[in-house]
């Protein structure tokens, strides 16, 4: 007994101090060469020791074994000796190839070849530089800011340049700072803030973010603080028309305009992974659809493809939001007036018909209703489909579970058959979707799928996508795609 709890003792402090020689190589790699490294997804920058012994051991439900960090260390001290350019690099899937594909070549000689493009380019990264304003600071507002602060990097890419919001009184701009440091669902903002009273700016993590206050979109001018060319995020939602938001673009310095909400009319919704290639550069209004289409859709897609989808219901069990009244008082909506902390609220959704915008075969084929709980975030889709062909349990979890790690949706599906998950587990996913494989119920063409997702992080995530599909600033990823359905 004491000889096994030493031997455990041992390893466990040979993985720390391997995992502590990591943290310098990984922010070396970042700082200097603009790259960014994760596992599985999981973004590696700024992990502490424990951190990056979870991010490791996460990979067990993905690979069904933990990633040894012996693997993990010496290939991150090949990657910043290699002197690489701008790229995000996956190091599971990395380590992953390299053992089934090396076929005799040395670790240095392997990476070479994978890592042609961007080999010997000192921290070169091809990406211009875009301006960033979130028009508006609310719950999508603040995860929005996280995620693009967390991805300032060296300065390229997108740029967090200005928030805007009505003025809240005399304090508002320390209470819009507060705000984003401390979170009841995400917790606390990793790094450090501080308030510039004289200049109205927020300095997050060295990342200048200046509050401008105004009522209108439309009479701003964002060239007076030196921003231009910018990428305008409305997450009001207070237009969702062509008419509305280009109020926006009657601003100086504002070039293009991105809702973080369902758009109406003609307007493209675009759920990054589904149709994010019919943005284009004359698109200066683009929609993100809402953090529903965004979750059932990949699923729905993957599913249509390999079985076909004859017709569907889709019940959406989502977090009580912002619209919602904390105690019974007055709503235009039905039934959303009473109290959101002590009802399950039945209210309907537009998710299922806002998935053929992105998903035209599907278009007419699904209906969807929604039940709002008293829970702060993470929601769950229900699909009940009927399908073209029949199928299993078994064979539908392994495919969608394939599909999570090989197939270009694998940022957008995500795949757990844990029998204790609940839905703070899901919290901080940056997965648009999460297949419950316990949960699928399959017979012949009837099927019935749980998807659990962070309508609030997940969604954000997602936006972030089609930001920087539109400004055209996503880095080179490896390994591709392509070679890690070789990799298996």
């Amino acid at each position: 007994m004491t000889l096994t709890s030493d031997a455990a003792l041992d390893t466990w402090i040979q993985r720390e101090a391997m995992a502590e020689a990591m943290i310098p190589l990984i922010g070396r790699l970042y700082r200097d060469n603009n790259v960014v490294t994760s596992i599985h997804g999981r973004r590696l920058i700024n992990q502490s020791v424990v951190g990056l012994l979870k991010a490791h051991r996460f990979a067990r439900q993905i690979d069904e074994v933990e990633l040894p960090v012996c693997d993990t260390l010496p290939l991150l001290q090949k990657l910043v000796e290699l002197n690489l350019g701008a790229a995000s690099i996956d190091l599971a899937r990395l380590s992953a190839l390299y053992k089934a594909n090396a076929d005799g070549a040395s670790l240095e000689e392997f990476l070479r070849a994978e890592l042609v493009d961007v080999v010997d380019k000192g921290g070169f990264d091809e990406r211009t530089s875009t301006d960033v304003v979130l028009y508006g600071f609310g719950r999508i507002g603040r995860l929005l800011a996280r995620i693009l602060i967390e991805h300032s990097g060296g300065g390229h890419g997108l740029r967090l340049r200005a928030i805007v919001v009505r003025k809240g009184g005399d304090m508002d701009l320390v209470k819009r700072a507060s705000l984003l440091r401390r979170d009841s669902v995400h917790g606390p903002f990793e790094g450090t803030i501080t308030v510039d009273h004289e200049n109205n700016v927020i300095l997050a993590n060295g990342t200048a973010i200046q509050v401008i206050y105004s009522d209108s979109p439309s009479t701003i001018d964002y060239t007076v603080y030196g921003i231009s060319n910018a990428l305008i995020v409305d997450n009001t939602g207070r237009w969702r028309d062509a008419e509305g938001l280009a109020q926006h673009l009657q601003s100086k310095g504002a070039a293009r305009v991105l809702l973080t909400a369902p758009g109406k009319g003609t307007l493209k919704n675009i759920v990054h992974g589904i149709n994010h290639a019919t943005i284009e550069d004359t698109d200066t209004i683009v929609t993100a659809a809402s953090c529903t289409t965004n979750a059932i859709t990949p699923v729905l897609k993957a599913l249509n493809d390999k079985f076909g989808i004859v017709h569907g219901h889709v019940e959406t069990v989502h977090s009580f939001t912002n619209d919602q009244n904390l105690t019974d008082n007055f709503h235009k909506g039905d039934r959303r007036g009473r109290s959101a902390a002590l009802n399950m609220v039945l209210t309907e959704t537009g998710a299922a018909k806002a998935v053929a915008k992105a998903l035209p075969e599907l278009e007419g084929k699904l209906t969807g209703n929604s039940i709002r709980v008293p829970t702060p975030d993470v929601s769950m889709a229900i699909l009940n489909l009927t399908l073209e062909n029949g199928t299993t349990k078994d064979e539908v979890n392994t495919y969608l579970r394939d599909m999570s790690l090989n197939s270009p949706l694998r940022k957008q599906i995500d795949y757990i058959d844990s029998p204790e998950v609940v839905s703070t587990d899901f919290v901080g996913s940056r997965r648009a979707g999460i297949v419950d494989g316990l949960a699928t119920i399959s017979t012949d063409k009837n099927l019935v799928l749980y998807v659990w997702y962070d309508n609030e992080f997940g969604y954000s995530c997602q936006v972030v996508r089609v930001m920087e599909e539109m400004a055209g600033v996503h880095p080179r990823v490896y390994p591709p795609s392509a070679n890690l359905v070789n990799a298996r």
